[in-house]
């Protein structure tokens, strides 16, 4: 394996004098993707000097780090130790106190530390969860690993390049449409079992968690959308507030924004904020099937 994606690099720059925007993309990616492959696991040290006994008493943080902007930097996990009595029990309170007292140059996104902003997302002993609100797994026996949110394209180190998905997040229109003009000047009257139907939705506050933890998005991020926005896109949909229902529907019908789901389920298993997106794309998809029943129906006419 290591050969032929080493075979890929020289050939690349073979071509190097000549190449395009996108060749060098693609000959950067490739080069990237084999020092990643080539390191799998590697693990260093920031700290030589503790001893057998001072690690006994700390929890060891394997936290992954690399800058794509540094040739000579690699992926890698940085090993520290931190002693759980010294901070609050969160695994962002241990982020935080690594970059504070042991290494500045350690980039993460945080913002609000209560579970609001949704900036702190990222791989926490193998689950997406936003960092502020997970609690340290204890156990000073095992490490706990810390990485990027999978499938994403790493800016530095636990920062994640979110461009694609707020691109896509911005197709959908997160916002009230009408045709009617607001009556009187005064807000838009909703029952409260309208109002009812948001909950469980309106909650999420994108940090992609959901996403990234998905199969299928991880198969086509071009055109797929994923669970965060196709929920977000059913929270419009069954607003009764709204008016642009049918375009909605008639937009999402299109190519592979919603039926690439094969309801593995991971979304909901991830998110941490204890919604359920499963759920939200299995009624998406029906009144998709419903609207194009309709239209079906209507075009026969």
């Amino acid at each position: 394996m290591f050969r032929k994606l080493s075979s890929l690099v020289r050939i690349s720059k073979f071509f190097h004098s000549h190449e395009d925007s996108a060749q060098k993309v693609f000959r950067d990616s490739i080069s990237s993707t084999v020092k990643g492959v080539q390191q799998i696991n590697y693990v260093v040290e920031f700290d030589n000097n503790l001893s057998a006994e001072e690690k006994a008493t700390q929890k060891r943080f394997l936290v992954y780090r690399y800058d794509p902007a540094d040739p000579e930097d690699f992926p890698k996990y940085v090993s520290y130790y931190v002693d759980l009595k010294k901070i609050p029990p969160m695994y962002l309170d241990a982020i935080l106190y690594i970059k504070d007292n042991y290494d500045s140059s350690l980039s993460l996104r945080r913002s609000c530390r209560e579970g609001i902003c949704g900036s702190c997302a990222m791989n926490c002993d193998g689950l997406h969860s936003l960092a502020c609100i997970k609690a340290i797994d204890t156990d000073l026996t095992k490490p706990s690993i810390i990485t990027p949110l999978g499938h994403m394209f790493v800016v530095k180190d636990l920062v994640v390049d979110m461009t694609n998905f707020y691109t896509q997040y911005k197709t959908i229109d997160p916002f009230l449409k009408r045709k009617s003009p607001k009556p009187d000047n005064k807000e838009y009257y909703q029952s409260p079992e309208d109002r009812k139907k948001l909950d469980m939705l309106y909650e999420c506050v994108l940090c992609a968690c959901c996403s990234t933890s998905c199969p299928s998005y991880w198969w086509h991020p071009d055109r797929y959308l994923g669970p965060a926005v196709l929920m977000q896109a059913y929270r419009w949909i069954v607003d009764s507030r709204d008016e642009y229902t049918d375009e909605r529907l008639e937009k999402l019908a299109e190519d592979m924004r919603v039926d690439e789901c094969q309801n593995i389920g991971m979304c909901t298993a991830t998110c941490p904020k204890g919604l359920d997106p499963q759920k939200s794309m299995n009624h998406l998809m029906k009144l998709i099937d419903d609207f194009k029943e309709r239209r079906g129906a209507q075009e026969a006419l």
